[in-house]
């Protein structure tokens, strides 16, 4: 984008010869040239399209001289195809705008948030940030991720308790399917959110991993009771689904006796 800004021409030419490098072989009678260039300007024009807005407040914003260091800037995920706008993915803020020699990483884990020396604020306009494009991608990401938040897990000295293995994974669905209403997003959510609490219970698996797999005896009914723990948790966010979802005052009144005497 920078590059387009100081001149188009200078990046189409590079982006040109990067293509004839590789030897493609056009169709009989097509300019690959002017073929390539059209397709280019296309997507520059796109690309200033969608950052003309968030551009246009960042310099109003700098030539105000705020008082804060950093700012947050809501941050709109694509992932498979589809912007998802609910449960974790919504408006998952990020810092991403901050005074040179004010904001910072801790590099302890990843995914971390950048630390501002000074105070905060938010920007209005988001940002599109095209996340998975497969579910392979995914998956790698869940694998490197759940490390990470593993590792944390052992420096807080958590508690390792067979139960978690349960828990873990039905918060994370509960929270983001129910609570952030993921099922919003259609098929894309429900996915999303047994995404993440499959990333929870391989959380878990690679904290027992990293004790040394200790074994842990299991009584029969001990599951069972678990799973009927559970229960009163789940029967809870889908009678507040209901009633948030339903526009008849009855109806409501009833989800939320039913929700009351759980």
């Amino acid at each position: 984008i920078k590059a387009a800004k100081e001149g188009d021409q200078k990046l189409i030419n590079d982006l040109i010869k990067q293509y004839k490098s590789k030897d493609l072989k056009p169709l009989p009678g097509l300019d690959l040239e002017k073929t390539l260039e059209n397709l280019i300007l296309q997507l520059l024009g796109k690309l200033r399209d969608k950052i003309k807005a968030l551009s246009k407040e960042i310099q109003s914003l700098i030539r105000s001289n705020p008082k804060e260091n950093g700012f947050w800037i809501k941050r709109k995920n694509m992932i498979f195809g589809k912007w998802i706008a609910h449960g974790l993915w919504w408006p998952d803020k990020q810092i991403r705008l901050f005074r040179r020699g004010k904001g910072k990483f801790p590099c302890v884990h990843i995914h971390e948030y950048i630390v501002i020396d000074g105070q905060v604020g938010e920007l209005i306009t988001p940002y599109t940030h095209y996340n998975y494009e497969s579910v392979s991608q995914y998956l790698r990401t869940i694998d490197r991720a759940s490390t990470s938040e593993a590792l944390l897990l052992a420096d807080m000295h958590h508690e390792f308790v067979w139960y978690d293995a349960i828990r873990f994974p039905m918060s994370d669905f509960l929270k983001i399917y129910f609570a952030q209403a993921g099922y919003k997003d259609g098929l894309h959510g429900l996915v999303l959110a047994i995404f993440q609490a499959f990333y929870s219970f391989t959380v878990f698996a690679k904290y027992w991993e990293m004790q040394g797999f200790p074994q842990r005896d299991l009584a029969p009914s001990a599951v069972p009771s678990e799973l009927y723990r559970q229960k009163k948790d789940i029967l809870y966010w889908i009678f507040t689904t209901k009633i948030r979802e339903t526009n008849n005052i009855f109806e409501k009144l009833l989800w939320k006796l039913k929700r009351k005497f759980l």
